[in-house]
Protein backbone atom coordinates (compact mmCIF):
# COMPACT_ATOMS: atom_id res chain seq x y z
CA UNK A 1 0.00 0.00 0.00
CA UNK A 2 1.40 3.44 -1.01
CA UNK A 3 0.99 6.10 1.63
CA UNK A 4 0.31 9.71 0.77
CA UNK A 5 3.84 10.62 1.88
CA UNK A 6 5.44 8.02 -0.42
CA UNK A 7 3.37 9.25 -3.34
CA UNK A 8 4.26 12.91 -2.74
CA UNK A 9 6.14 14.77 -5.49
CA UNK A 10 9.63 15.72 -4.19
CA UNK A 11 11.60 17.42 -6.96
CA UNK A 12 15.39 17.35 -6.82
CA UNK A 13 16.91 20.81 -6.36
CA UNK A 14 20.67 21.30 -6.71
CA UNK A 15 21.97 24.05 -4.42
CA UNK A 16 25.34 25.80 -4.84
CA UNK A 17 26.07 27.78 -1.68
CA UNK A 18 29.43 28.22 0.05
CA UNK A 19 27.98 29.59 3.29
CA UNK A 20 26.65 26.97 5.73
CA UNK A 21 24.07 29.27 7.32
CA UNK A 22 22.67 30.31 3.93
CA UNK A 23 22.38 26.65 2.93
CA UNK A 24 20.61 25.83 6.21
CA UNK A 25 18.13 28.63 5.52
CA UNK A 26 17.39 27.26 2.04
CA UNK A 27 17.02 23.75 3.46
CA UNK A 28 14.62 25.02 6.13
CA UNK A 29 12.51 26.79 3.50
CA UNK A 30 12.23 24.00 0.90
CA UNK A 31 13.59 20.82 2.52
CA UNK A 32 10.26 19.29 3.50
CA UNK A 33 8.94 19.38 -0.07
CA UNK A 34 12.14 19.00 -2.11
CA UNK A 35 15.09 16.67 -2.24
CA UNK A 36 18.24 18.79 -1.98
CA UNK A 37 21.82 18.09 -3.04
CA UNK A 38 24.47 20.60 -1.94
CA UNK A 39 27.59 21.91 -3.67
CA UNK A 40 29.88 24.38 -1.90
CA UNK A 41 31.31 26.00 -5.04
CA UNK A 42 30.85 26.18 -8.79
CA UNK A 43 33.18 23.26 -9.54
CA UNK A 44 31.23 21.00 -7.19
CA UNK A 45 27.98 22.18 -8.81
CA UNK A 46 29.16 21.19 -12.28
CA UNK A 47 30.01 17.72 -10.97
CA UNK A 48 26.70 17.48 -9.11
CA UNK A 49 24.82 18.58 -12.22
CA UNK A 50 26.59 15.93 -14.33
CA UNK A 51 25.57 13.26 -11.82
CA UNK A 52 21.93 14.36 -11.55
CA UNK A 53 21.08 16.20 -14.76
CA UNK A 54 18.40 13.69 -15.73
CA UNK A 55 16.51 14.12 -12.45
CA UNK A 56 17.21 17.66 -11.27
CA UNK A 57 14.31 20.08 -11.65
CA UNK A 58 16.12 23.33 -10.77
CA UNK A 59 19.40 24.80 -9.60
CA UNK A 60 19.81 27.43 -6.89
CA UNK A 61 23.17 29.08 -7.54
CA UNK A 62 25.02 31.56 -5.36
CA UNK A 63 26.86 34.09 -7.54
CA UNK A 64 29.93 34.66 -5.37
CA UNK A 65 31.69 31.41 -4.41
CA UNK A 66 35.31 30.27 -4.12
CA UNK A 67 37.13 28.23 -6.79
CA UNK A 68 34.48 28.90 -9.44
CA UNK A 69 31.75 31.53 -9.26
CA UNK A 70 28.10 30.87 -9.90
CA UNK A 71 28.37 32.91 -13.09
CA UNK A 72 31.15 30.66 -14.42
CA UNK A 73 29.33 27.49 -13.38
CA UNK A 74 26.12 28.69 -15.03
CA UNK A 75 27.94 29.35 -18.30
CA UNK A 76 29.32 25.78 -18.22
CA UNK A 77 25.96 24.20 -17.38
CA UNK A 78 24.22 26.18 -20.14
CA UNK A 79 26.61 24.66 -22.70
CA UNK A 80 24.94 21.34 -21.97
CA UNK A 81 21.43 22.21 -20.80
CA UNK A 82 19.49 25.30 -21.84
CA UNK A 83 16.23 24.30 -20.16
CA UNK A 84 16.88 23.65 -16.46
CA UNK A 85 15.88 26.67 -14.37
CA UNK A 86 18.92 28.29 -12.76
CA UNK A 87 17.90 30.67 -10.00
CA UNK A 88 20.86 32.76 -8.98
CA UNK A 89 21.20 34.33 -5.54
CA UNK A 90 23.27 37.35 -4.68
CA UNK A 91 23.87 39.43 -1.60
CA UNK A 92 24.47 42.40 -3.88
CA UNK A 93 21.49 44.21 -5.33
CA UNK A 94 23.50 46.01 -8.01
CA UNK A 95 21.90 45.99 -11.46
CA UNK A 96 25.27 45.06 -12.99
CA UNK A 97 25.35 41.81 -10.95
CA UNK A 98 21.81 40.96 -12.00
CA UNK A 99 22.53 41.73 -15.65
CA UNK A 100 25.71 39.63 -15.63
CA UNK A 101 23.80 36.74 -14.06
CA UNK A 102 21.06 36.93 -16.69
CA UNK A 103 23.64 37.15 -19.50
CA UNK A 104 25.35 34.02 -18.16
CA UNK A 105 22.12 32.06 -18.48
CA UNK A 106 20.27 32.57 -15.20
CA UNK A 107 16.51 32.13 -15.33
CA UNK A 108 15.99 34.48 -12.38
CA UNK A 109 18.04 36.43 -9.84
CA UNK A 110 17.00 36.66 -6.19
CA UNK A 111 18.57 39.07 -3.72
CA UNK A 112 19.66 37.74 -0.33
CA UNK A 113 18.50 37.36 2.30
CA UNK A 114 16.17 34.87 0.65
CA UNK A 115 12.69 34.82 2.17
CA UNK A 116 10.34 31.89 2.44
CA UNK A 117 7.64 33.27 0.14
CA UNK A 118 10.01 34.57 -2.53
CA UNK A 119 11.92 31.29 -2.84
CA UNK A 120 8.86 29.07 -2.72
CA UNK A 121 6.93 31.20 -5.22
CA UNK A 122 9.91 31.26 -7.57
CA UNK A 123 10.40 27.48 -7.49
CA UNK A 124 6.66 26.91 -7.97
CA UNK A 125 6.79 28.98 -11.17
CA UNK A 126 9.46 26.72 -12.65
CA UNK A 127 8.39 23.32 -11.31
CA UNK A 128 4.86 22.27 -12.26
CA UNK A 129 3.18 20.30 -9.50
CA UNK A 130 5.25 21.74 -6.66
CA UNK A 131 2.95 22.97 -3.91
CA UNK A 132 3.71 24.13 -0.38
CA UNK A 133 0.47 23.21 1.41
Amino acid sequence: MITEEQNEFRPLILVAEDDDSNFKLIKAIIGKKCEIHWAKNGLEMIKLFEEHKDNAKAILMDIKMPMMTGIEATVEIRKEDTQIPIIMQTAYAFNSDKELAMQSGASRVLVKPITLNVLRDCLSEYIPGLTWN
